[in-house]
């Protein structure tokens, strides 16, 4: 029967698109985005790097898992190369040292190759950065990703195994009648489902509350970057961040990618730099470094998507039968993606754990399949208030 399928992921972002890549190998699979193109609002703005030095606990083992994908993707679905060097610097000054050296220590056990630099050594990579910067971590093995061939071998995935991708398809309302869904979408179609996925990024609680069920706090953020030219060649210059999150800085085909880390609690949108988040970045850029661009190249927006706790909400929810979250991903959803995918295509097929994340002891399943966040923990709608 046509418009019938065992699974409907929403959201055509990282996310959806890794997890409906995995459930199109068992099942009929049909990603849904609200937009007229796919990955248009996170997964299209980011940073596209991948640290394991990044995110708490949770967050660093789901990117470790995922290196192996990024590294030697499955030749059945690209050809393309996925990453590349790059490498990660995180700068502290005098007075946030003990800060860096706390975190140098939690990081090394899953990243044991991360080390501290002193000034002298960190120089040579970044020639450019003011003399506050007493010291800095340095996580070689971080890498580059290529945002677009991932998404796109995911996508291609999916439509290799029969899945169907639909853009400007937005949710109106679904309704589970006996052991399906009933979904209602703005093109005026009608379709039906076993189990929906919620990777719906800024807009999964808006998509929980047409779906019937509670919304769990969805955060999102907006954040702020700028692209200057440096006016020369930063081509082997890594990522540079620093312990308190006040910018970071990263090459972009010659040119400077440069961010304030501005979190700005927003509603769901379409997310537009604005001029006090672009004086800020350029107040500490002339701060943080010696560079005095004479012209802005580019500027955008786009949205980070947390909880409170800053743990992806993965599992299926405990209001209402077949209706899984893949949401709350922050900044990180496209370096953890193909463990995420994997993951949240468990959960919906309702199968065991994929064994590469039983190996590192990823302990987020419950054997009630409820929402899980965090390492672990069960996660109700009053613990996120």
């Amino acid at each position: 029967m046509n418009n019938v399928y065992d699974f409907v992921v929403v959201g055509g972002g990282i996310a959806g698109a890794s997890t409906a890549s995995e459930l199109a190998k068992i099942g009929s699979v049909l990603l849904l985005e609200r937009e007229s193109s796919l990955a248009y609002h996170t997964t299209g703005r980011s940073a596209a790097i991948s640290m394991e030095s990044y995110g708490n606990e949770l967050i660093r083992k789901l990117t470790c898992a995922s290196r192996e994908f990024f590294e030697n993707p499955p030749s059945d679905i690209t050809a393309d190369p996925l990453c590349s060097p790059r490498g990660a610097l995180i700068l502290s000054d005098e007075k946030s040292f003990a800060k860096l050296k706390l975190r140098h220590e939690v990081v090394k056990q899953i990243v044991p190759s991360v080390e501290i630099l002193d000034r002298n050594q960190f120089m040579e990579m970044a020639p450019f950065v003011s003399d506050k910067w007493i010291a800095g971590m340095y996580e070689k093995s971080a890498f580059d990703l290529d945002v677009h061939a991932i998404h796109t071998a995911f996508c291609r995935n999916i439509r290799k195994h029969g899945g169907v991708i639909k853009t400007q398809a937005e949710v109106i309302e679904a309704i589970r009648v006996s052991t399906s869904w009933s979904i209602a979408l703005s093109n005026g179609e009608k379709i039906q489902a076993g189990v929906i996925i919620n990777a719906a990024g800024a807009w999964a609680d808006v998509l929980a509350q047409r779906c019937h069920t509670k919304p769990l706090g969805i955060q999102p953020l907006q954040r702020t970057v700028v692209v200057i030219d440096p006016e020369f060649n930063v081509d082997a210059c890594p990522y540079i961040g620093t312990v308190d999150e006040q910018i970071f800085l990263k090459p972009d085909v010659g040119r400077l990618m440069v961010s304030p880390c501005d979190e700005t609690l927003v509603e769901p949108s379409d997310a537009i730099a604005d001029e006090m988040g672009v004086a800020i970045t350029m107040d500490r850029l002339e701060s943080s470094t010696m560079l005095r661009p004479k012209k802005i190249m580019n500027r955008w927006a786009g949205l980070r998507v947390f909880v409170p706790d800053r743990s992806p909400l993965l599992g299926a929810d405990s209001n209402v039968e077949g209706f899984i979250w893949c949401a709350a991903l922050g900044g990180y959803g496209i370096q953890t993606a193909p463990m995420v995918g994997k993951l949240c295509a468990s959960y919906a097929a309702n199968s065991s754990i994929p064994t590469e994340l039983l190996e590192i002891n990823l302990a987020v399943a419950t054997p009630s399949r409820s929402i899980t966040s965090g390492y672990g923990k069960t996660i109700s709608v009053e613990d996120l208030k």
